[in-house]
C-alpha cells in the first residue's frame, strides 16, 4: 500500500520530518506543506537527508507554501519536485492513504 505523507512542521522546530523519513515505506511520497517547506531548502543536513531518502521515496513541496514564505523554487534541494494545489490533489488520489505528520 503506497502512502502520501504530508509534513507541515519545520525540521528546525520538530522531528516530524525525520520521523517521516525513517518510518515511511519504500515507494511512498512525502509532500512538504506549510512550515514543512523549510525542509526543501538546498544545502545543509536536511537536504542531505532528502538525498539519502530519494532512492526509496519521492519528495515534493507545495509551491504556494514556498511562495508564501518568500522562498524561490530555485532554492530547493535536488530531488524535490514542486507541485501546485492540483498536484497535491493528484498525489492524494494516486496513493492508497494520506498520513499527516504533525
Amino acid at each position: 500500500m503506497s502512502k502520501l505523507h504530508t509534513v507541515n512542521k519545520s525540521p528546525f522546530d520538530k522531528n516530524s520530518f525525520d520521523s517521516c523519513l525513517t518510518l515511511a515505506e519504500d515507494g511512498s511520497a512525502v509532500l512538504l506543506i506549510e512550515d514543512g517547506v523549510y525542509a526543501a531548502v538546498a544545502g545543509g543536513d536536511v537536504a542531505a537527508r532528502i538525498a539519502d531518502a530519494s532512492s526509496r521515496l519521492k519528495v515534493y513541496v507545495l509551491g504556494p507554501d514556498l511562495a508564501a514564505r518568500g522562498m524561490a523554487e530555485d532554492r530547493i534541494a535536488d530531488g524535490v519536485s514542486v507541485v501546485d494545489y492540483g498536484g497535491f490533489v493528484d498525489l492524494a488520489e494516486a496513493h492508497d492513504a494520506v498520513h499527516s505528520w504533525l
